[in-house]
C-alpha cells in the first residue's frame, strides 16, 4: 500500500500542473454612450424586465427598443430562480464594468457554476443571425500534461466524444425554446467520466449552430487545450467540458469535491492498472459475446471482416424467412446489380434486403467495398449497415428499414412533390450536406462517395435524408486530396466533367454531385429533363447570367422565401462549376446553408456532361441498370470500374 501511494502521488506530480486559470466573464466592444443618454434609459428599460422576460419564455428572450437590442439565453437545465438570478447577476456586471458601452456580452453563472447564461446588448439587431463573436472563454485552473503518451489516446477520445455532443446538440427534436442542446457522459481510458455540454441559442439554423459549435471547438483546442475541462461561449452558442458533472446529472457530485486529485485519481488508477487487466477483460468480453450469439435463436452469428471491424452475418434461411422467399410482394426496389426487399426479423425489426444479382463479378466488387465501409461508418444522415450474408453464391446486404423509399420518388413525381415544403426539402438538402462532410472529413476514413443522386437518398419516417449505396465508394488516406482511377464509377450527369473525361475524383467530384442534387431539389425537375440544353447545371447557369435564376425554382415553392431559395440556387452553381478549385468543400456548404449573412462568391461558368468519352464503354451491369437492353436512361445509368479498390 505505500508503495502504491509512492507510486500514485509521482503519477500525479508528473501528469498535472497548476496554472493560474484565465476568466473572461465579460466583453464591452463598441462606442460609448453620455451617462443619463437615451441609450442608456433604453437599456435599463429592457434589463428592468429582462430576467422575468427570459424565464416566462422558456429560457430565451430578445428585444428591442429605440435602437437598443437586448439578447438573454439560459441553459436548458436551468431552474427558474437560478436562471433569473444568473440574469440578473449578468445584468449587474454589465452596468458596472460596461455602465457606458453601446455593446456588452456577459456569459456568467450562478453559484459558481460555469456557463449557465448569457446576455448580450447591441445598437444592431443579432436575432436570427450567426454570431461567432466577442467570444470569452472560462477553463479550468488544472491543467494535464499533454506530454505524457496517454494523452494521444485522451485526444482521440475527445474528438469523438465531439462529434458525438455535436450530433446531439443540432438535431431539433425538442419541443421546448431551448431546442439545440446535447449533454454527454463518457468513460475514457484515462478518465472514469467526462462531462461535455453544448447548447445554441434556439433562433439559429440547425446549420449555423453546428457552425458555431465546432467555431468553439477551435477556439478550446487552440486557445485552451491541455487544461482539465473549461468553457467557451458565443454570442450563438456555449460549449464546455468537465471532469465532474457539472450540469445536474448526478446531483450528489459538487464542486468542492471536484478538486484536481479527485478528478485524475481514478484516470491515474486506470494508466497503470488497464494495461495488466486489458487481455482478460477482453478474452471475457469475447467469451461472453460469443455465448449470446450461439443462444440466440435468430441465426445471427458474428464473423470478422477483413477490415478487422466485427460484423454480424446472418443466416440465409432466416433472410427467406424474413422476405416470404423474396416474394414479389415484398421487393421494394431494382438497381443494376440486384434487387432490395423489405423483410422483418424473428424479434420484429422490419430491414431492407439487398440481394446481388447471381455470379455478377461487379457485384462481388461492391459486397465487398459495402461491407468494409459501412460497418466503420455510424451517421444518422447515413443508411446503416445491419448485417450481411454470403452463403454459397447469394450475397446479400440487410440494413435498416426506411420506410419513405428514395427521393426521388419524391421529388420527380407531380403529386408527392406536393407535400415537398420548402423548410423539408430544406432539411434533407442540410441533412446530405452532413452526411457527405461526415463522410469526407469527420469519420475515422475519408470515403468519396462517387454516385451521389436522388435514387441513393433514402427519407425516414421522419423526411430525414440517409446517403445510401457504398459500392462504388473510395477510401482516401487521411492525407489524400485525389486520385485517378482507371475506369470511372458513377451515374452521368451526376459525374462531375473533370472526372468522366480525365479520370480524375476528389472530394470535389461528391460536391459536384450535391450541386446537383440540390438544384434538383429546387426546379422539382431531374437533371436528364434538361439534357436538351446540356443539362441541369448548365441551364441553372445560363438562367443565373440572364438574371432570370428564379425561373427555374419549382411552382410548388410559390409561397415559400424566394430571397433563401435564391441564395440555395447560388451555392448548387457553386458546387457544380468547371473549375474543380472554386467548388467549395462541404464544411464551407454547410456554413453558407446556415447564415444568410456570410459573403458568399460568385459562381463562375458551370461544368456539365451529357455524353461518355468513346474509349469508355458499359458494363454489363450498367446494362442492368438502365431496365432494359439498347436504350439510356441517363440518370441511372451507372458506370462501374471492374478493378478492385
Amino acid at each position: 500500500m505505500k508503495n502504491s501511494a509512492i507510486l500514485l502521488t509521482s503519477s500525479l506530480i508528473f501528469l498535472l500542473q497548476t496554472l493560474q486559470g484565465v476568466k473572461g466573464g465579460f466583453i464591452c466592444i463598441g462606442s460609448s454612450f453620455p451617462t443619463n443618454s437615451s441609450y442608456q434609459k433604453n437599456r435599463d428599460s429592457l434589463f428592468s424586465t429582462l430576467s422575468d422576460k427570459v424565464t416566462t419564455n422558456g429560457g430565451f428572450y430578445n428585444a428591442s427598443l429605440n435602437g437598443v437590442h437586448v439578447l438573454a439565453f439560459c441553459r436548458r437545465d436551468y431552474e427558474r430562480q437560478g436562471c433569473i438570478d444568473c440574469v440578473e447577476k449578468s445584468i449587474r456586471q454589465i452596468k458596472t464594468n460596461c455602465s457606458n458601452r453601446v455593446e456588452s456580452f456577459n456569459c456568467d453563472s450562478n453559484d459558481g457554476d460555469r456557463v449557465s447564461c448569457f446576455v448580450r446588448t447591441t445598437n444592431h439587431l443579432t436575432y436570427r443571425k450567426l454570431e461567432l463573436g466577442p467570444a470569452t472563454n472560462d477553463p479550468s485552473p488544472y491543467a494535464i500534461d499533454t506530454s505524457a503518451k496517454n494523452m494521444t489516446l485522451f485526444r482521440q477520445e475527445w474528438g469523438a466524444m465531439v462529434d458525438r455532443t455535436i450530433e446531439a446538440a443540432t438535431i431539433d427534436t425538442s419541443t421546448t425554446v431551448l431546442k439545440y442542446y446535447g449533454a454527454v457522459k463518457a468513460e475514457f481510458t484515462e478518465f472514469p467520466n467526462v462531462y461535455m455540454m453544448m447548447q445554441c441559442t434556439p433562433d439559429i439554423t440547425s446549420g449555423a449552430c453546428k457552425g458555431c459549435l465546432q467555431e468553439s471547438i477551435t477556439y478550446f483546442r487552440e486557445q485552451l487545450w491541455g487544461r482539465q475541462g473549461g468553457g467557451v461561449c458565443l454570442p450563438s452558442c456555449v460549449f464546455r467540458w468537465e471532469l465532474y458533472d457539472f450540469y445536474g446529472a448526478f446531483a450528489n457530485v459538487t464542486r468542492a469535491q471536484a478538486t484536481s486529485i479527485t478528478r485524475l485519481k481514478g484516470g491515474i488508477i486506470a494508466i497503470f492498472v488497464v494495461p495488466i487487466f486489458i487481455n482478460l477483460i477482453v478474452f471475457i468480453g469475447l467469451i461472453k459475446a460469443y455465448n449470446r450469439i450461439r443462444k440466440s435463436n435468430n441465426g445471427i452469428n458474428e464473423q470478422q471482416c477483413d477490415s478487422g471491424e466485427s460484423m454480424l452475418r446472418l443466416d440465409f434461411r432466416m433472410i427467406l424467412i424474413a422476405t416470404d422467399d423474396f416474394s414479389s410482394e415484398n421487393k421494394i426496389g431494382q438497381g443494376g446489380f440486384g434487387s432490395v426487399y423489405k423483410g422483418i426479423l424473428p424479434g420484429g425489426q422490419e430491414i431492407a434486403v439487398k440481394r446481388l444479382a447471381r455470379g455478377s463479378g461487379q457485384g462481388d466488387v461492391e459486397f465487398k467495398n459495402e461491407v468494409l465501409l459501412l460497418t466503420r461508418l455510424q451517421h444518422r444522415n447515413l443508411v446503416k449497415l445491419l448485417g450481411f450474408c454470403n452463403e454459397g453464391d447469394e450475397e446479400i446486404l440487410v440494413y435498416e428499414f426506411v420506410p419513405n423509399s428514395s427521393l426521388d420518388n419524391f421529388i420527380f413525381d407531380e403529386e408527392k412533390r406536393l407535400i415537398l415544403t420548402w423548410d423539408m426539402r430544406f432539411r434533407i438538402i442540410e441533412g446530405v450536406a452532413r452526411g457527405l462532410l461526415y463522410l469526407h472529413e469527420d469519420s475515422q476514413l475519408r470515403i468519396i462517395h462517387r454516385d451521389l443522386k436522388a435514387s441513393n437518398i433514402l427519407l425516414d419516417a421522419d423526411m430525414n435524408p440517409k446517403i445510401s449505396d457504398f459500392g462504388m465508394a473510395r477510401l482516401f488516406n487521411m492525407d489524400q486530396t485525389r486520385a485517378v482511377t482507371r475506369k470511372v464509377a458513377g451515374t452521368l450527369g451526376y459525374m462531375a466533367p473533370e472526372y468522366v473525361k480525365n479520370k480524375r475524383f476528389s472530394v470535389k467530384t461528391d460536391v459536384y454531385s450535391f450541386g446537383v442534387v440540390l438544384l434538383e431539389m429546387i426546379t422539382g425537375r431531374s437533371n436528364k429533363s434538361y439534357f436538351e440544353s446540356l443539362g441541369l447545371p448548365a441551364y441553372a447557369w445560363k438562367c443565373w447570367l440572364a438574371g432570370e435564376a428564379a425561373s427555374i425554382i419549382d411552382h410548388v415553392l410559390s409561397r415559400s422565401s424566394t430571397t433563401e431559395i435564391m441564395r440555395f440556387i447560388h451555392i448548387g452553381l457553386l458546387c457544380v462549376q468547371e473549375n474543380v478549385a472554386k467548388r467549395p468543400t462541404m464544411s464551407l456548404v454547410i456554413q453558407w446553408l446556415g447564415s444568410d449573412i456570410i459573403a458568399i462568391p460568385l459562381p463562375t461558368a458551370a461544368g456539365f456532361t451529357t455524353h461518355l468519352p468513346v474509349e469508355l464503354h458499359r458494363t454489363d451491369a450498367s446494362n442492368q441498370a438502365e431496365g432494359r437492353a439498347g436504350t439510356s436512361s441517363l440518370n441511372k445509368l451507372s458506370f462501374t470500374e471492374l478493378s478492385p479498390r
